[in-house]
């Protein structure tokens, strides 16, 4: 079984769950969705795409 230690090394095992990114066209930058509700949450400062988040198509 995997497991995500040591605590506190600020790493992540696996994929993030109940969200998804997409990419912004305008201003050229990635923007977090929640799942569930389908709000915006985050957006990239710089122009890479978030680590561990499935892409909506």
């Amino acid at each position: 079984m995997a497991k995500n230690a040591p605590a506190g090394d600020n790493r992540r095992v696996g994929a993030v769950r109940d969200r998804t990114q997409v990419f912004n066209p305008h201003n050229q930058r990635w923007v977090k969705r929640n799942d569930d509700s389908g709000r915006f949450m985050d957006q990239k400062a710089d122009k890479a795409p978030f680590k561990g988040v499935r892409r909506e198509k």
